[in-house]
């Protein structure tokens, strides 16, 4: 389940149960900051927390500034901002020495505020999601327009602030092959801030059966024209494990026109070096077939399906997160 619906979701209930609940949302970071943009902690007022704004004696220190903000039933502001330096000895430490800053946006709760909590918990299953709007008196949900960035933050002055965060799946998987190492990899990454929707030919395939772990499972008539089933975009992965050589390779001749974030082939170097030639064969550019990794994943000697799971989405979230760090794993990968 997105992490994100759950963390909603536990607002909600409590915001029902008559008790006012402190959001602490990181509006931006650089560095080595632990906290990133849309990490999110929520505080109630008998202490129990959900979530992280990344740990530490900096979290512990906003905690406690939370219960704080709980403790005076006449708060007027309902929103503000603190920012946290990782360094000793300057204005605004965190506590922490690990350099670089983050923001964090304190937004108060209260009962009141449960209709519009359930909106957002709504909106996160949304296909087409709208997006968080956050300020200092302000608590509410925008259309969401095509190009936007996921996350928006812009600090007006000492006292006024605007953020602005996609709701739903920032990023979507689409797993290419249901069999056993496709079961292992949508648990894996079910975990993770992914829509994970697996297709196969094999209606029969009693591993589509056990995928509860993906939101899509679809049979399909033919891997022919499985170009339909995927979009192409900055958050879209595609991965491909199917049956075998001749099925990776028309999947293949299918997704090499299309723009992914990231585009990876499940086989032994013997069977893609084979593979490649023949493309290479046909005339398909370069350029284009650089883009496919493989052999995937990064290079741990997976064997199990679930090893392999880990090392593929190693891989991905390299890439999400650092896509030069990527790189060079590949490079160590094909030495």
């Amino acid at each position: 389940m997105n992490k994100n619906l759950e963390f909603w979701q536990f607002v909600a209930e409590r915001l029902k149960r008559d008790e006012r609940v402190v959001l602490l949302v990181v509006a931006e970071s650089s560095g080595s900051s632990p906290g990133r943009a849309g990490y999110k902690m929520a505080v109630t007022a008998d202490s129990e927390l959900y979530g992280s704004i990344g740990g530490g004696v900096m979290e512990v220190s906003l905690v406690e500034q939370a219960k704080a903000v709980m403790s005076e039933p006449g708060t007027v502001v309902t929103g503000f901002l603190i920012e946290q330096v990782h360094q000793k000895d300057v204005p605004n430490s965190s506590g922490m020495i690990c350099a670089g800053k983050q923001t964090v946006i304190f937004k108060l709760l209260r009962p009141q505020d449960a209709d519009l909590v359930d909106s957002i918990v709504l909106a996160q299953g949304d296909r087409h999601p709208e997006m968080l709007f956050i300020t200092p008196n302000e608590l509410g949900l925008r259309r969401h327009e095509t190009g936007t960035p996921n996350f928006r933050f812009q600090k007006l002055d000492d006292d006024e602030f605007t953020y602005l965060e996609s709701l739903g799946f920032k990023n979507h998987l689409y797993i290419v092959g249901g069999g056993h190492c496709a079961l292992a990899l949508s648990e894996l990454m079910s975990k993770l801030d992914f829509r994970i929707s697996v297709l196969d030919d094999r209606p029969e395939l009693n591993t589509l059966d056990k995928n509860h772990f993906a939101d899509e499972v679809t049979v399909i008539d033919s891997y022919e024209n499985i170009a339909e089933h995927i979009p192409q975009g900055d958050n879209i992965y595609a991965v491909v494990m199917t049956l075998g050589y001749v099925s990776d390779g028309i999947v293949i001749r299918q997704f090499i026109g299309k723009d992914l974030k990231y585009f990876g082939v499940l086989g032994s170097k013997a069977k893609m070096a084979a593979l490649m030639k023949e493309l290479r064969a046909e005339g398909i550019d370069e350029e284009r077939l650089s883009r496919i990794h493989t052999p995937i994943g990064v290079p741990i000697n997976s064997r199990t399906p679930e090893e392999i799971a880990i090392s593929i989405a190693a891989e991905i979230i390299a890439l999400k997160n650092d896509a030069t760090l990527s790189r060079s794993l590949k490079e160590h990968q094909n030495r």
